[in-house]
């Protein structure tokens, strides 16, 4: 807002003072030019919270289907067993009808009809109660194979995730106790480093030593092709009070997440279209903003990993 006003204030000076015309032209210039890229900043910026958004509640989703599948699979097994068991009764009647049958047929013929007739009855609930013993049987070993796959699967993901953890911990060790951490989390990595080893007050011009750990970063990044990348500037609460060419928390916080993202592309091994970069303002602190510690823990740029679930989510849905 300050921007705003200084410019508009400096074009009703120089409009009513002794200033050229191309001047004054080209200031106006610059001031719409300066709305529009602050309007198509605020734009994708809102895009990529909606994308962000809409990974966490996908990968949500798979969790609850996974629990789902393992419920529907032990319903099977409890089937399985009560099937078993119904099956051991009708063979039980059965023997016991067979002999009663043997026992009683010279003596009682009309009664020996009537067992009869309930053995033939209970021979074919015998035959159907097998059937369909059989198909679950069959059912609970498919849904079992399947789970066991989609299990692995999920266990491939998060073992691939802590060798990533741990080859970008080891990459970035030089580093520890300069405001950067590696953790994973919710099948995830996080990378976290403070701003005080990025960027100036108010900037978003990566420093020497800030380059160099995003470089390394970027290595470890053109080695795993598959992973999404997810880039977030966040700030503490104190509003920004410069002028030039940055509005507020939010536009600082979506230049320097973009900043990072220009120094991982100079890496030609990363795809591009695996990076998003956001920027989150205040708006999602660490720690209490009471402190400077706290304000130091919250100014900060994330760097989050997440594996692609294409498979996982295609082997859900065949479930």
């Amino acid at each position: 807002m300050t921007k705003r006003i200084s410019v508009a204030l400096l074009i009703a000076i120089l409009s009513t003072s002794c200033v050229s015309k191309k001047l004054y032209t080209e200031l106006e210039d610059k001031y719409a030019k300066l709305k529009k890229e602050n309007r198509t900043l605020a734009d994708t910026n809102d895009n990529l919270t909606k994308e962000k958004n809409q990974l966490d509640l996908d990968y949500k989703a798979l969790q609850d289907e996974l629990a789902k599948t393992r419920s529907e699979r032990d319903k099977l097994q409890n089937d399985y067993t009560a099937a078993s068991n119904n099956l051991k009764n009708l063979q039980s009647s059965y023997s016991a009808l067979e002999k009663n049958s043997n026992d009683e047929l010279q003596s009682n013929m009309t009664k020996n009809r009537e067992l009869l007739a309930k053995l033939e009855a209970k021979e074919k609930a015998l035959a159907a109660e097998q059937a369909r013993l059989d198909k679950l049987k069959a059912d609970l070993q498919s849904s079992s194979q399947r789970l066991a796959e989609l299990e692995n699967m999920m266990a491939q993901k998060d073992a691939a995730m802590r060798k990533l953890k741990e080859t970008l911990s080891k990459a970035l060790n030089s580093f520890e106790g300069k405001g950067l951490t590696v953790e994973q989390k919710n099948g995830k990595v996080y990378v976290s480093m403070e701003n005080k080893l990025l960027f100036g007050s108010g900037s978003w011009a990566v420093g020497t030593e800030g380059r160099r750990a995003v470089t390394e970063v970027g290595k470890v990044l053109g080695d795993n092709p598959d992973i999404t990348v997810q880039i977030e500037g966040h700030t503490d609460d104190v509003k920004y009070q410069g002028s030039g060419q940055i509005a507020d928390n939010w536009d600082l916080s979506t230049k320097r997440a973009t900043a990072i993202v220009q120094i991982l592309l100079e890496n030609k091994n990363i795809n591009a279209t695996n990076i998003t970069a956001a920027g989150r303002s205040q708006f999602s602190p660490i720690a209490p903003n009471e402190t400077a510690e706290g304000k130091a823990k919250n100014r900060r740029i994330e760097i989050i990993l997440t594996p692609k679930l294409d498979e996982i989510s295609k082997m859900l849905n065949e479930i």
